[in-house]
């Protein structure tokens, strides 16, 4: 019978590259899916106009700069985290995109939004481990093993 520190042991042995490319991929995955649904080819639908217009009206911001801003980074910051490529900065662009969302649109989805920000918080503080762009450049070599 495997006891609880020979488990412990051998999950330990997992590469810290591979947990920090899975927390890259899998939050920005659902930036992405959200983002497609935002278009129609390289075009912004109308559908996305009104949402915008109508459902996510934010303050200060007019709504058509917002659908933009927000049809743009979830195209951008996905690809940049998966990469590995100003993963921090990607990273920290999509939990600002998480609190808006959260705060100003969709208050009572936090065990939702909670779920976006926690591996987008451990890639922050973290790094985008060895499997990345950013550490290829030499330019995060804090990055785990």
């Amino acid at each position: 019978m495997m006891t609880i520190t020979r488990l412990n042991s051998a999950l330990s042995a997992m590469p810290d590259a591979l947990v920090a490319l899975m927390l890259r991929v899998f939050p920005a995955l659902v930036f992405w899916q959200s983002g497609q649904t935002k278009v129609e080819g390289f075009w912004i639908k109308d559908s996305t106009w009104f949402l915008f217009e109508q459902e996510y009206a934010l303050p200060i911001i007019p709504y058509q700069v917002a659908a933009v801003m927000a049809t743009v980074a979830e195209h951008l910051l996905p690809v940049l985290l998966i990469l590995g490529l100003f993963t921090r900065l990607s990273a920290l662009g999509l939990v600002a995109m998480t609190a808006v969302i959260q705060i100003f649109v969709y208050p009572d989805a936090w065990m939702t939004h909670g779920l976006w920000a926690a591996p987008l918080l451990a890639v922050m503080a973290r790094g985008p481990g060895r499997w990345s762009v950013d550490h290829a450049l030499g330019w995060d070599r804090r990055a785990q093993a």
